[in-house]
């Protein structure tokens, strides 16, 4: 099974696959403030409707945050603002910030993980508190975090016992809420085991829509970086035996394999968990457009090339 696809400069022009296309269909993408400021104008980049996450780093101030997401709202673009549970001191930082986004920006929606922080600041630990917190009424549509690969963070001694608990529990408050729900991953390289943890939520009666985490194209050893910064499991053991070879290192990753590996058999079971796709632009916000436009099909043309 192939792992990458390292393109050649001369590259033939992409033929769209039509399972391919229906599968990034509604793509999301994550950016932040610092890599959005690059951007002239998402419209000429992003299909209409598209959802556009803001990671909120640790050191971020909000008020970067909710001029992103105003600017973004500006342009017609859903937006889904990170809360991480352990950069939140209590519950009145918690609601000045919801209240930023809603009344400045018009949020309605908003991705709750436990935030990539070894000590919280305060209040927050996991976005099972924050769900509690009630601070999220009226919202249209929450987002939790996946770990197809684990979190160490979590558990500790490398299995995924609680993770799979607070999976249980978040699919089960999905149930009773009005808000729409979904996990959104961390990003990922191998098809099959991606498959096969997904077809694993089922068993264990976690029946949130899944919208698989998929790095665009970069540099190896920017995905290398990435990787070890989000702690990615096996995939980072594949990324590395690949930094070995100098001529692979030296070529950019495209994820072309593992989307059409996942699209082919999402078309072969239309049943299977995974709903979306989204995308970690690690080589750039314009770059990631660039190879869904040319991958995509319909999926893929920006909002400047239909007006």
């Amino acid at each position: 099974m192939a792992l990458f696809n390292f393109r050649r400069e001369a590259a033939a022009p992409a033929t769209v696959s039509p399972a391919v296309e229906t599968f990034l269909s509604g793509y999301s993408i994550e950016v932040m403030p610092r890599t959005a400021e690059k951007v002239e104008d998402f419209r000429a980049l992003l299909p209409r409707g598209t959802r556009v996450y803001i990671a909120h780093i640790d050191g971020t101030p909000i008020e970067d945050m909710v001029t992103t997401a105003k600017r973004l709202n500006a342009e017609g673009f859903p937006v889904m603002p990170h809360f991480p549970a352990r950069i939140i001191k209590d519950k009145t930082m918690l609601l000045d910030w919801v209240a930023r986004y809603k009344g400045e920006a018009d949020v309605k929606q908003a991705l709750l993980l436990g935030g990539g922080v070894p000590q919280p600041a305060g209040d927050y630990d996991n976005s099972m508190q924050l769900i509690e917190s009630g601070a999220f009424g009226g919202f249209e549509r929450l987002h939790v975090a996946g770990h197809p690969e684990g979190n160490k963070d979590i558990d500790p001694d490398g299995s995924d016992r609680a993770v799979m608990e607070a999976a249980r529990w978040k699919s089960a408050f999905a149930e009773r809420s009005d808000a729409e729900m979904a996990m959104a991953t961390q990003f990922c390289f191998e098809a099959a085991p991606v498959i096969a943890w997904v077809d694993r939520l089922r068993t264990e009666g976690v029946n949130l829509p899944v919208h698989i985490g998929v790095a665009g194209p970069a540099k190896l050893q920017t995905l290398i970086k990435f990787a070890i910064a989000c702690g990615v499991g096996p995939s980072l053991r594949v990324l590395q035996k690949r930094a070995m070879d100098v001529t692979k290192l030296l070529l950019p990753y495209e994820p072309t394999e593992f989307v059409a590996e996942l699209a082919a058999h999402k078309a072969a079971n239309p049943g299977f968990g995974i709903e979306q796709v989204h995308f970690f632009p690690l080589g750039g916000i314009k770059t990631n457009a660039q190879w869904v436009t040319e991958n995509g099909g319909a999926s893929g043309v920006p909002v400047a090339a239909t007006a």
